[in-house]
C-alpha cells in the first residue's frame, strides 16, 4: 500500500531490523522497539487503574483500493490527511498528559531534526493549558531512556532556531531529563518518574 503525506510526497516507514545481537539479550535489552515498549507500559496501567494513555491513530484518507476477491479489500495507496502531532495522550491523576516518543542509533546527542516544529508548537499549548508535555528519548545503543519536559526542551529547540547547536548532546540530556530505567512490569515506568517532576496542583 502506497501511504503519501498531504504533500503529496510519497511515506517511507522506518524498517525494523531482524538481526538478534546475542550481546544485547538482557533483563533491560530485549529488543525491542521504544513502541512496543510503550504500548506494554500503557496496557499494564491501563489493567492497574494507574493511567489511561493511548497511541494516537494516524489520520489517513484513503484514496484507492482494489478488490481482488469479494470478500478482501486491499488498499493500495492512502495520504496523511493531515500533519501528526505527538504519539501519545491520556489522563493521570487528573492531569492531561501528551508525549513524543523518539528513538536515536546516535550515542553523543539526540538530533533535533527528529522533531518537527508543529509537534513543538503542539506541546507547547499543551503545557499553556498546564497539561503535561514532554519527549521520551530511548538510545537505542545505550539503552538508555530519558524524559525531557517540555520547558526544558524548549530552550534546546530556540537555541538551534537562532542559529546554534542542532541535537541536544548526551550531557545535556543528563542534566536537563529524567532518566528512567527498563523494568519487568510495567516495562518503562515513565508515571514514576513523573510523579517526582510534576506534583498534583491540589
Amino acid at each position: 500500500m502506497t501511504i503519501r503525506y498531504p504533500n503529496g510526497k510519497k511515506y517511507v516507514p522506518a524498517q525494523r531490523s531482524t538481526r538478534v545481537n546475542k550481546k544485547n539479550l538482557s533483563f533491560s535489552n530485549r529488543g525491542k522497539t521504544l513502541e512496543d515498549e510503550l504500548n506494554e507500559t500503557n496496557e499494564y496501567y491501563l489493567a492497574n487503574n494507574k493511567a489511561v494513555i493511548h497511541k494516537k491513530p494516524v489520520p489517513i484518507q484513503i484514496v484507492h483500493v482494489k478488490y481482488p476477491a469479494r470478500s478482501a479489500a486491499v488498499i493500495t495507496e492512502a495520504y496523511f490527511r493531515s500533519p501528526s502531532t505527538t504519539d501519545y495522550n491520556g489522563v493521570w491523576n487528573g492531569r492531561y498528559i501528551d508525549f513524543e516518543a523518539k528513538e536515536t542509533k546516535n550515542t553523543t546527542s539526540f538530533p533535533l531534526q527528529n522533531i518537527h516544529e508543529h509537534q513543538v508548537e503542539h506541546m507547547k499549548r499543551v503545557t499553556e493549558q498546564a497539561g503535561i508535555a514532554f519527549l521520551l528519548v530511548k538510545f537505542t545503543v545505550l539503552d538508555r531512556y530519558f524524559i525531557v519536559p517540555y520547558e526544558y526542551f524548549e530552550k534546546k529547540w530556540e537555541r538551534m532556531i537562532a542559529g546554534g547547536r542542532k541535537s541536544i548532546t548526551l550531557s545535556e540530556m543528563e542534566e536537563i531529563s529524567i532518566e528512567i530505567h527498563a523494568g519487568f512490569n510495567p516495562r518503562l515506568d515513565y508515571l514514576a518518574a513523573l510523579d517526582s517532576h510534576w506534583k498534583k496542583p491540589y
